[in-house]
């Protein structure tokens, strides 16, 4: 009977890659008015197996996932065996903004994670994730008789797309058996593109078109320590703490302005930007987290995560800065509370597939690392999600649910209510064990 479920579930798991996989043609990775600031939408790190525990994973230590919030976590393993995962997600979104709706949905890649040991009480990853999506589209039609009795109809059109990801290559050790260090090295890369056109539909009118093409790199290191200590029985409690350093980022924005008319076009501007030189830089961030968990049967983990933005050099700076009518965003300090909580009934039992099922729930809340008109923009979620097991080892599936809301319309501000769908594929094997002989 369980086998018959393994297939079933690999087989849904399949048409729903291959769907998404195709519908990602030509999508945006992120689709919000928020992120026409900066480098967009800093996107919330982890794997569906974080992601379902309202993103907690600083003080994590479980072996049957790999866990890249916290590099020292990666010795948290069994010594012999080689692990990976891999995970995709589906964003469906509505906006509000005073008497105005309208909705969206993205689709993502958002992580590649392979694990490996090293020697003993030691072990290495890598991966690739993304770490801030750009994508909006909006446009306005003028309706004031006064401007277009003269210049008649002037529609105006802003639309964003693009990526940053970041490379990692962490490594971590265990001493003593209760305490774990780990050092992480990132290289952020990615283009981003950003666009206004203003179109008159009066020939003798120039129409104007607007932009900047930014291309970027960065490297920047991280740093983790876990310790651990037993409690009682299968009861321990498990303190956790993260550094990932500012960082300069090199490479190039290419702002420009053309008028168009009929088939003429004259350069207003065509400046090439050095991003060093402009003091392009990406915000610190420091996390701590505790944790309490019973054997492997259940955790529950609290999070705090800050990041200062406010040197930056976004504010004032063409292709990251942006003026909305009288409003402004502006860097500043990003925070997150996160708490989650997992349950697994029985891990062993031959006769009820779903108890050998990992249940969590959390909840979190997060402030971006940018401001709008002076408010902050504050997200609320709930998650939930479960690991199926499938074969033998740790391999399993892992569901989850994030249900959230973003900013509020006062203001003139734009509310985005959202639910995001995740899975993840995680792969164990054992790789190194000796061949033994009789």
């Amino acid at each position: 009977m369980i086998r018959k479920i393994e297939r079933v579930i690999l087989l849904s798991v399949f048409l729903i890659i291959s769907f998404s996989v195709s519908a990602q043609e030509g999508a945006y990775g992120a689709y919000s008015p928020y992120s026409i600031y900066g480098i967009g939408d800093i996107s919330k790190q982890g794997t569906a197996f974080n992601k379902s525990m309202g993103g907690v994973g600083i003080a994590t230590r479980n072996r049957r996932y790999i866990n890249y919030l916290n590099p020292a976590a990666v010795t948290a393993r069994d010594s012999l065996s080689f692990m990976a995962d891999f995970g995709l997600a589906q964003k469906n979104t509505i906006y509000a903004q005073n008497d105005l709706r309208s909705a969206n949905n993205t689709f993502n890649i958002y992580n590649f994670v392979m694990s490996f040991p090293i020697w003993k009480s030691s072990a290495f990853m890598v991966g690739i994730s993304p770490f801030s999506d750009v994508g909006y589209d909006f446009s306005k039609v003028e309706t004031n008789q006064d401007i277009i009795g003269n210049t008649g109809n002037i529609n105006y059109n802003s639309y964003g797309t693009g990526s940053i990801y970041q490379v990692f290559l962490g490594a971590g050790a265990t001493f003593w058996k209760r305490l774990s260090v780990g050092a992480e090295l990132i290289y952020y890369f990615g283009n981003v593109d950003k666009i206004t056109n203003l179109t008159f539909s009066e020939s003798s009118y120039k129409s104007n078109n607007t932009g900047s093409e930014i291309s970027l790199g960065g490297l920047t290191g991280k740093f983790g320590l876990q310790y651990e200590q037993k409690l009682g029985g299968n009861v321990s409690m498990i303190v956790g703490a993260t550094y990932r350093l500012a960082n300069n980022v090199d490479g190039y924005s290419t702002n420009y302005k053309y008028a168009n008319q009929s088939s003429v076009v004259d350069t207003l501007q065509h400046r090439v930007d050095t991003l060093s030189r402009a003091g392009i830089r990406f915000g610190d961030e420091l996390g701590i987290g505790i944790s309490v968990k019973g054997g492997e049967k259940w955790s529950a983990e609290f999070n705090y995560i800050r990041s200062d933005w406010r040197s930056s050099g976004f504010d004032g700076t063409q292709g990251f800065s942006v003026v909305s009518g009288d409003k402004r965003f502006s860097s500043t300090v990003s925070q997150s509370f996160r708490l989650g909580f997992e349950i697994v009934p029985n891990r062993n039992d031959i006769r009820y597939y779903l108890r050998r099922c990992a249940y969590r729930a959390g909840v979190y809340y997060d402030q971006a690392y940018y401001k709008f008109d002076g408010n902050n923009i504050n997200s609320l979620g709930l998650t939930l999600g479960v690991t199926l097991p499938v074969f033998r080892y740790y391999n399993g599936i892992s569901l989850g649910v994030d249900l959230g809301q973003r900013s509020s319309t006062r203001g003139d501000m734009v509310r985005e209510r959202y639910a995001m769908f995740v899975i993840g594929f995680n792969i164990h094997d054992i790789w190194f064990r000796k061949v033994q002989y009789q």
